[in-house]
């Protein structure tokens, strides 16, 4: 029996570019990733994911749009993290760099997939031609796919009840 955690993971999107922020500490120091993590406590998915990108880089989204849900598995770990992810062309504000996240534009054609989750090869193509997705991985460590899924979908289920 796994206990479920949701999280969510923002990305900043212009059409030839991508925000992408490299994480300054803790789980997953020192690869780039999207804005996002932990929803509190009676916190809905979609505040929480607009909540999390204000404290990591300074952006306001005006409108968030769910892409996927990514599901991440550890070995030796009972806990199921449930990622939300979404994506944004609307959006106000200055980047700043935060304690955990330092910003930066990437164009489509350079994005950093060495530096980042291995998990982000497979399902970003999916993200970045707008399609609706759903993913599974299972990983041994930080680096090491034992196996995935993914999955394309025609609307994603809403889960804004988990908490």
């Amino acid at each position: 029996m796994s206990i479920r955690k949701a999280f969510s993971l923002v990305f900043i999107r212009k059409s030839t570019e991508i925000l992408l922020g490299l994480k300054k500490r803790g789980f997953g120091k020192d690869k780039w990733n999207g804005f996002g993590g932990k929803i509190e406590p009676g916190e809905s998915i979609l505040h929480g994911a607009m909540r999390e990108l204000k404290e990591e880089c300074g952006l306001s989204a005006q409108e968030l749009r769910k892409i996927g849900i990514l599901e991440f598995e550890f070995e030796e770990n009972e806990v199921l993290l449930e990622v939300h992810v979404f994506e944004t062309y609307k959006y106000y504000g200055e980047i700043i760099e935060s304690e955990e996240m330092r910003p930066k534009w990437y164009n489509l054609k350079d994005i950093p997939f060495k530096e980042m989750w291995p998990d982000d090869e497979y399902w970003f193509p999916y993200m970045l031609r707008g399609q609706f997705f759903k993913g599974y991985f299972l990983y041994r460590g930080q680096d090491l796919i034992l196996k995935y899924n993914i999955e394309t979908m025609e609307e994603l289920p809403s889960l804004d009840h988990i908490s």
